[in-house]
């Protein structure tokens, strides 16, 4: 740490800590409802407003433990140290006691500075390790807080250090909303395509609603061959067994294979061929969460000689009549997570597609030539989407390194030129 170079002091020597009220049954049955933010309300650099509870405090309370634009809030329990400023989005706005709510002393404090410090300090340095007390919950206490050593640079260098990380977040935020939007078309055009094709051709009334009068509907089998693949745990003889990569249903997700952590599994060695995926082959999951029941996409034959678990289908298409990746769109598509959900065996949590009920998936097929312009314009905004991810974690692992290097001083901010970020913070879809 740069301690020789800032000075350092007592967080309670720069910042009033204040405390929340805490909730009971009166709070919470009581009139003049008042919204107040929780932990879960504060992360990292940010408030979240998506769930914002209430609770009843006379006019005095709401004086004495309302928030004010500029507060910071850190968090006693939970990810104890978590912080976040109150930006005044709503006029009226409390906190609760597992907050603790940070108000400067002094002129020369940057509150920004202090959620940037906080998160180096509890992510990546240590440096407050033990700060918890040791209860059932871990908890920062006030006097714990207060007690906190931290630097004290000059007010502008604090400043010009949040500035240039808030022009990262910034950056971030704006790839993560311009992914959203892109998934978002996604969704809109599978609905559009698949209803009413590329060819402005009349419509026809089906049992999966209207499509293309010259598109057939056909059942998957008639049209592919389904796979069901290994199972594990199985007893086998030394003598005529392989081990083999294979893929389970944590690699596969919707529209991409996740291919970080392949295991491996003994087969016989007559059975790899049964098993074996092929370049072109559909994979799609047996079951899970409602929302991921039939996920998948394309198998590359990125792992030589990999075969596929038996809670994941491989579907080879007859490439006559079907265009791979257009049976991939279409189970991603609200018209096959409708099916698969409308035939699946459904418990609490989880559902499940069974070989016999996949099989009889209707396939709407129109002709290859459409298949494939079909294909090309969905591929086209899945390269937008992953360009946005890409951008996202490029810039994830930038803010993460100048946050180290700007708060042990291995930089300062005056080095940096930030100005390329500017571009990257104001990008739209």
């Amino acid at each position: 740490m740069n301690k020789t170079k800032w000075n350092w002091r007592p967080l309670g020597e720069l910042f009033e800590i204040g405390a929340g009220k805490t909730m009971s049954a009166t709070a919470r049955c009581g009139t003049n409802k008042t919204p107040f933010l929780r932990t879960s309300n504060v992360l990292w650099d940010e408030i979240d407003m998506t769930e914002v509870d209430e609770m009843s405090m006379s006019a005095e309370e709401i004086a004495e433990k309302g928030l004010l634009p500029g507060d910071l809030l850190v968090c006693e329990g939970g990810e104890i140290g978590r912080a976040a400023i109150w930006n005044g989005d709503v006029q009226t706005m409390s906190f609760q006691n597992h907050l603790h709510r940070l108000r400067p002393l002094r002129s020369d404090v940057e509150p920004s500075f202090y959620v940037y410090f906080l998160q180096c300090a509890f992510t990546q340095l240590g440096i407050f390790e033990g700060t918890g007390n040791e209860t059932t919950i871990p908890n920062l206490s006030r006097n714990r807080l207060s007690a906190l050593n931290v630097p004290h640079p000059p007010y502008p260098e604090q400043q010009a250090i949040s500035r240039g990380l808030a022009l990262i977040r910034s950056a971030i935020k704006t790839q993560g909303i311009a992914s959203a939007r892109a998934q978002e078309l996604k969704r809109a055009a599978m609905r559009e395509l698949f209803t009413r094709g590329l060819r402005g051709e009349p419509q026809k009334e089906t049992e999966s609603g209207p499509i293309p009068d010259r598109w057939d509907i056909v059942p998957l089998d008639g049209v592919a061959v389904v796979q069901t693949g290994v199972a594990k745990g199985r007893r086998l003889g030394t003598a005529d067994m392989i081990e083999v990569p294979y893929l389970r249903v944590a690699n596969v997700q919707d529209g991409h294979l996740d291919l970080d952590e392949i295991k491996t599994i003994h087969i016989r060695c007559s059975e790899i061929d049964r098993y074996l995926l092929k370049d072109g082959d559909v994979v799609l999951t047996e079951g899970g969460d409602f929302d991921k029941l039939g996920r998948g996409f394309i198998w590359r034959s990125e792992v030589n000689q990999c075969v596929h678990q038996n809670h994941v289908f491989a579907v080879r298409v007859n490439r006559g009549r079907l265009v791979p990746e257009f049976l991939a769109y279409l189970a991603q598509s609200n018209y096959g997570k409708a099916y698969f959900l409308k035939v699946a065996h459904k418990t609490t949590n989880l559902a499940c597609i069974n070989t016999t009920k996949l099989k009889a998936f209707p396939v709407l097929v129109p002709g290859l030539d459409e298949q494939r312009e079909i294909v090309a314009i969905l591929e086209a905004i899945d390269r937008k989407i992953e360009l946005h991810k890409q951008k996202r974690a490029v810039l994830e692992a930038l803010f993460k390194a100048l946050l180290h290097k700007l708060m042990t001083g291995e930089i300062r901010v005056a080095d940096l030129d930030l100005s390329a970020l500017e571009t990257s913070a104001k990008e739209t879809v």
